[in-house]
């Protein structure tokens, strides 16, 4: 079993099934000037998590007709999204969420600041995979996601931070958000402090305040998103993992999977939609991905599927159970949501101020991850 956590690591965490909590815990502090300590309902940034439920909106957009999964993203785009290295393969939402787009990371390329464009960053032949065409090859890229919030606030006319509010957050009762955007004031007064090594504050010391600047500024240091024209830059609000969200609210995602789409015995999605999105778009045989040492295996749409036997896959995070959902890792924070979809069971953890390089686990995942999974009996 992995050991506990050092006394540094702030961490919560919920177990659950198809009707509510069956579990929980949290230690550590939330911010360390103020002396609060962290709780089941306090909001972080859960990195990568947020794909899953960008992930969510797609599919109620393609629901409503708004999107369709294999269309070429550049009809909604109004521009033409080509890897210069395969011209005549387009590249859809369906390829795009299952990280098999050929688009790729270059350092921090989707970070993109307000008056820059998604597109221009796709005019560099860096941003794609030379080698692989489109639709051939996983590889997880976080430059995928801009992209698709560009489709989203062009189909909808709607800007990603409010849209996601109304078609996800707003209607399963989340008091979470893209970059403090729509959280209540009462959120935004529980924000987890992201702490670097030595103490200093790395992301979110709000104290009980909404950011000034909700995107990363212009060249010239300047915030009017006023002048933000809808679609040309879905990385402002930071669709690949700038969710922020309590291990509560997470819970309740994970509670959706579960219940195949419904929530609260209301239909959100259907369950078609679900089984979609975590159904392996893609499975690794071997040759037909980079597997990052062994941590991604199976994807399906905006959801990680685990375990994977075989082929240098060490994703087994719940010993040989058959799980489905997302992990996160970015300012020092490691993160999950994770359900088993045939015991009927799931866990939403998080794990703040890990260090750069926190202890290996067992598995391809870290320690406190391992830790973590295996409050979930």
């Amino acid at each position: 079993m992995a050991p506990a956590p050092p006394p540094e690591v702030s961490y919560a965490w919920v177990t659950f099934d198809g009707q509510g909590i069956r579990g929980s815990g949290a230690d550590g502090a939330a911010d360390r000037a103020a002396g609060r300590r962290v709780t089941i309902d306090d909001p972080v940034r859960i990195a990568s998590v947020s794909k899953l439920v960008v992930a969510l909106g797609v599919m109620r957009l393609a629901e409503q007709g708004r999107l369709d999964l294999d269309e070429d993203v550049s009809v909604k785009l109004g521009w033409r999204l080509r890897n210069p290295a395969f011209p005549d393969r387009r590249i859809t939402l369906r390829l795009l969420l299952s990280h098999r787009s050929s688009i790729r990371d270059q350092g921090d390329n989707y970070v993109i600041p307000l008056g820059q464009t998604v597109e221009a960053m796709l005019v560099d032949p860096a941003s794609f995979d030379g080698e692989h065409a489109p639709g051939t090859f996983f590889r997880y890229s976080n430059l995928n996601f801009p992209v698709i919030a560009s489709v989203m606030e062009r189909a909808s006319g709607e800007r990603f931070d409010r849209l996601i509010d109304r078609l996800v957050l707003d209607p399963l009762g989340l008091d979470a958000c893209f970059n403090w955007s729509t959280c209540s004031d009462a959120a935004l007064a529980r924000a987890v402090v992201l702490y670097e090594e030595d103490g200093s504050a790395l992301r979110d010391d709000l104290k009980g305040k909404r950011p000034e600047c909700l995107v990363l500024p212009a060249a010239d240091g300047s915030c009017d998103l006023n002048s933000y024209v809808l679609g040309t830059n879905g990385a402002l609000f930071s669709p690949q993992g700038g969710l922020r969200i309590s291990a509560r609210d997470l819970a309740t995602v994970g509670q959706l999977l579960l219940n195949k789409g419904r929530h609260r015995g209301q239909l959100f999605l259907s369950p078609a939609s679900i089984e979609t999105m975590t159904l392996p778009a893609w499975r690794y045989d071997g040759t037909n991905g980079a597997t990052d040492e062994g941590f991604y295996c199976a994807y399906g749409l905006g959801v990680q599927l685990l375990p994977v036997a075989g082929n240098g896959c060490r994703d087994d995070l719940f010993n040989g159970r058959s799980m489905v959902g997302h992990a996160g890792d970015a300012y020092r924070v490691r993160s999950g949501l994770w359900v088993d979809q045939r015991r009927g069971v799931g866990i939403a953890f998080l794990s703040a101020n890990n260090g750069k390089d926190p202890p290996r686990g067992r598995t391809a995942y870290r320690a406190v991850e391992e830790w973590l999974a295996a409050k979930l009996d």
